[in-house]
């Protein structure tokens, strides 16, 4: 099942059941995303009902699936993603057997074709693809088993980012604030099932395809995530709840034949390039660039739908 959210004027729009083709909807039996996952065990027998999907459906008029949250936790699960961040900050390996997780902005998503303001070109404008899932309750000290049955959703993710400002706030100690914006989400929150074999161990099994001003950019396989989504979701509830609605991300897709499959942000390839060249030549982004991101099947299938956003000057 797919789902999606109509603006229709209000903060939290209008849910919608999308049919299996993604051209017509059906209302949702809950009116918002939040409402939906709060009530997920009394509707989820409605919203898998047989339905009529009778109305077309224009992408361009979808928020993100959640367009707020109560909580947005992200990862950094892909190994070779954190080995060449450390080589662009120059630090030190993070040396734990814990999942990597920072607390970001929650209050706002960005739609998947919105333009997305900043301030000035040269804080290291970056886009990030990853893939996230959105729980149910989650109780205080659920275990990875118990934790795999409360996601209810996955999504798609453009965690935007300002590289300018993160090695400085990182070596503070206390971690990001400005150098995190607010993410963006693909169209469709989709169910695990969705995915069929392409959901396996918590991790969502789909190459990442990111371009940058229409040119590939890379194709990274979410597969080989370090902590499958079940124990990020169990690392985040060690010591508290997680409400309904929390929002945890992979953290930037990632594989260690990276020289093969690309990139699925800037600064890694300005870390390969680090590597091999001995100082990182690739700029980041400018006013008017765009960036698009699919994650597909081996049928070429994006069962999350597209982003395609523009940098824009705020």
């Amino acid at each position: 099942m797919r789902l999606a959210t109509l603006r229709d004027g209000s903060k939290d729009g209008r849910l919608v059941i999308v049919s299996p083709d993604g051209l017509h909807y059906s209302p949702a039996p809950a009116r918002t995303m939040q409402l939906a996952l709060e009530q997920w065990q009394s509707i989820a027998p409605d919203l898998w009902a047989d339905t009529k999907f009778e109305e077309p459906l224009d992408v361009s008029a979808l928020s993100a699936p959640l367009p707020r949250a109560w909580q947005w936790l992200d990862g950094s699960a892909f190994q070779s993603h954190g080995d060449l961040m450390c080589q662009v900050l120059g630090m030190d390996p993070i040396e734990t057997t814990v999942p990597l997780m920072y607390q970001g902005v929650s209050d706002t998503f960005y739609g998947p074709l919105d333009d997305v303001k900043f301030p000035d070109e040269s804080l290291g404008i970056d886009f990030e693809g990853e893939f996230g899932v959105i729980v149910d309750a989650v109780p205080m000290g659920a275990t990875a088993a118990q934790a795999m049955h409360h996601i209810k959703l996955i999504v798609q993710i453009n965690d935007w980012s300002l590289r300018a400002l993160a090695g400085p706030e990182m070596k503070t100690g206390f971690g990001w604030v400005q150098a995190k914006p607010p993410c963006t989400m693909a169209p469709f929150a989709i169910t695990p099932d969705e995915l069929g074999a392409n959901w396996r161990n918590g991790r969502v099994c789909l190459d990442l395809n990111v371009a940058w001003n229409g040119a590939h950019f890379g194709s990274a396989n979410g597969e080989p995530m370090g902590h499958g989504f079940h124990e990020l979701v169990a690392h985040a509830a060690r010591t508290r709840d997680l409400v309904p609605g929390t929002v945890i991300g992979s953290g930037t897709v990632s594989n260690a034949n990276f020289r093969e499959v690309g990139s699925s942000c800037i600064a890694e390839r300005r870390g390969i390039e680090v590597i091999d060249l001995g100082e990182a030549k690739t700029s980041f982004m400018k006013f008017g660039d765009s960036v698009r991101m699919e994650g597909v099947d081996a049928q070429g299938r994006a069962p999350f739908g597209t982003i395609a956003q523009r940098v824009v000057r705020g």
